[in-house]
């Protein structure tokens, strides 16, 4: 499935988030979306999600015009897993990854043995094995993390789209995490704080300041010492390691 993104702009009263925003995710990559806090990485993600109906421009998946397709055809192609996710409801983590298999379903009340079974197997690929029957507010930050990744890969979605996914996780679930993510397969979108893990997992990169794309492409072209100082302000050297790029930062000046 590929994600197109064409000249997206999007809107508040007082100023503009998103600035003609193009970009692309070829079936089956992992794209990093980088920037700096309130640089529109969030707005683009819930856009392309069709939560946001762009001021102008248009997303598409495999040609199909996102804004034009109904609510449960979305469900059923695209899984975005938020920065934040909160319920007062009484769950278990077996209810909320339940919740991915709702726009495959008749009916909401229809968890066969066959998709409770499916649910416990995503859980074990987000090491949760046991976690079933555990209460939602009873997780801590990153398995709370885990449990919205199992949501979003049992909705089986052909578009992935992430929100500082690995926010909250300890640097072994991250690796853990983005490496699900690529071996999924699936067409994802990833809006990514940690640079250097966008230069390990991402096929491309795109980077947005102040709503607008300033350099995209693969990590090793895009993410350069003048770039970092222009869009992130600090100053830091760039190599490669295994022939991956690797970025050494500078402490600011005292």
């Amino acid at each position: 499935m590929m994600l197109d993104v064409s000249g997206v702009s999007w809107a508040v009263p007082a100023a503009r988030i998103l600035d003609r925003v193009t970009c692309t995710a070829p079936a089956g990559s992992l794209v990093g979306l980088l920037g700096p806090n309130g640089s529109g990485k969030t707005t683009l993600l819930r856009v392309v999600a069709g939560l946001l109906r762009p001021t102008s421009g248009q997303v598409t998946i495999d040609g199909d015009a996102v804004a034009r397709l109904r609510r449960l055809a979305v469900a059923r192609r695209i899984a975005l897993l938020a920065q934040h996710a909160e319920t007062d409801l009484d769950l278990t983590v077996l209810d909320v990854v339940l919740l991915g298999r709702i726009p495959h379903q008749r009916s909401r009340w229809s968890d066969s043995d066959t998709e409770r079974a499916r649910a416990v197997e995503v859980l074990a690929h987000v090491d949760l094995t046991g976690f079933e029957h555990r209460k939602w507010q009873t997780l801590s930050g990153g398995e709370r993390q885990r449990v919205q990744l199992a949501r979003a890969l049992a909705q089986e979605p052909e578009l992935l789209l992430l929100d500082e996914p690995t926010n909250h996780l300890d640097i072994g679930h991250q690796l853990q995490l983005l490496h699900l993510v690529r071996r999924a397969g699936i067409t994802t979108l990833a809006a990514l704080h940690d640079l250097n893990l966008a230069a390990m997992f991402c096929d491309t990169v795109v980077v947005l300041d102040a709503g607008r794309v300033v350099a995209a492409g693969a990590p090793e072209q895009v993410l350069t010492p003048a770039l970092l100082a222009d869009v992130f302000g600090v100053e830091a050297e760039v190599g490669t390691h295994d022939g991956r790029t690797v970025i050494h930062y500078r402490p600011p000046a005292a």
